[in-house]
């Protein structure tokens, strides 16, 4: 960790947390470490690794997108963070990036694979053949599917009422004036 630099940002509120992480991560080349939720008052601070310049400008653009969604608290970036501190930022009370928080482990949704798409080779140009290997097993004729019914025409729209041929009479300007009263008041 005495290689990297950290970034905190203090938020109030997680939507502002959450408002600060994305801009952190989209302006530089950081880490997102997770973020940590004070014991009180809706604090929450959210936490960065990176080279110094790319935190500093990290923090800076999170600083900026939270504070037009809530409040900002405090920021701080420490250059060259002590060995100790390992223990501090990487607590328990970490939520994010596969760490446990409070709530229990941070699930990560699995990813789907796409089931691999046979691709068709035309049969008469193979490569195979020019270099005098087996030739390719032909490709079966693609089925093509049937056509879709045509969709039925659109009804047409039943006649509603005509619109009135005679136009608005146009604003009139209103105008301030003083309430008539005696003078001298």
């Amino acid at each position: 960790m005495s290689e990297q630099s950290l970034g905190l940002i203090e938020t109030l509120g997680l939507a502002a947390a959450v408002t600060a992480a994305d801009a952190a991560v989209k302006s530089a080349n950081v880490t997102l470490v997770g973020y940590e939720f004070a014991k009180g008052d809706g604090m929450t601070v959210v936490k960065l690794r990176g080279d110094v310049g790319a935190v500093k400008a990290a923090v800076a653009a999170a600083e900026m997108a939270a504070g037009r969604v809530g409040r900002v608290v405090a920021t701080r970036v420490i250059a060259r963070p002590a060995a100790g501190l390992t223990r501090l930022i990487d607590s328990a009370e970490t939520v994010g990036c596969g760490r446990t928080g409070a709530q229990g482990p941070v699930p990560v949704p699995p990813q789907e694979e796409a089931p691999a798409k046979p691709v068709p080779t035309p049969p008469d140009a193979s490569p195979s053949e020019a270099s005098g290997a087996a030739p390719a097993p032909e490709a079966t004729p693609e089925t093509v599917p049937e056509a879709a019914p045509e969709p039925a025409p659109a009804a047409e729209p039943e006649p509603g009422p005509e619109p009135d041929p005679t136009p608005e009479p146009p604003p009139v300007p209103y105008r301030l004036t003083r309430p008539k009263g005696p003078k001298g008041r």
